[in-house]
């Protein structure tokens, strides 16, 4: 089957709506960090990954045909090349609203887990750790001016180095018609996902 689109934007950036949207448009399925929790085997393999091994990307994303959200969207390069059919989106949002809603979420969800008294949970945390806050933000995570440099690096990288027409900057606000324009799919008869808000993530998180 292979990657028809790569989603290079960053965690909190639309993602996970990201991808109900693309599931609703028929890339069936979407990869997206929540499939790590239903497959604990593939953190050593994307821990390789973001190491610079080399993996079995055709085994990993067997049975999907998108990816967004970390632990992938840094790796966008490494997808690109083994897909080179597939078609990028950038999902971004205001860098310092971005950088809120990490502290505010993922970030916090990962430090906590360090804490737990569950050694799987621990062990979640420490992976986190590894291939996002440690190795793309230096652990640096409370210095906002140098954790936004970063993410406005990564996004300017991406615009520089993938091809105008195999890529689309996006907004969740922009809602379906840029999306299905550049996917040339019918826009559907519906709104456009909004989901995984700092407060539907914090009352999943309260839930577990």
């Amino acid at each position: 089957m292979g990657l028809k689109v790569i989603g290079a934007g960053f965690g909190r950036t639309g993602t996970l709506s990201l991808k109900m949207a693309l599931e609703k448009l028929g890339f069936n399925r979407c990869y997206h960090m929540l499939e790590v929790h239903s497959h604990p085997k593939h953190r050593s393999i994307w821990q390789d990954a973001h190491r610079g091994l080399s993996i079995d990307w055709d085994e990993l994303f067997e049975g999907y045909e998108a990816s967004v959200d970390w632990p992938s969207c840094n790796l966008w390069r490494e997808q690109l090349a083994h897909f080179p059919d597939a078609r990028v989106i950038l999902s971004q949002r205001d860098p310092d609203s971005w950088y809120d809603s990490i502290m505010a979420t993922i970030y916090k969800s990962s430090s906590a887990s360090l804490l737990s008294e569950d050694e799987a949970i621990r062990a979640g945390g420490r992976w986190a750790m590894e291939i996002i806050w440690e190795r793309l933000f230096d652990g640096r995570m409370e210095d906002r001016e140098y954790v936004t440099g970063i993410f406005a690096q990564h996004n300017e990288q991406v615009i520089r180095e993938v091809p105008p027409e195999k890529l689309l900057v996006f907004e969740a606000r922009q809602g379906w018609q840029p999306l299905c324009d550049f996917l040339e799919r019918d826009v559907p008869d519906e709104p456009y996902p909004r989901v995984n808000s700092t407060e539907d993530f914090e009352q999943r998180m309260s839930r577990r």
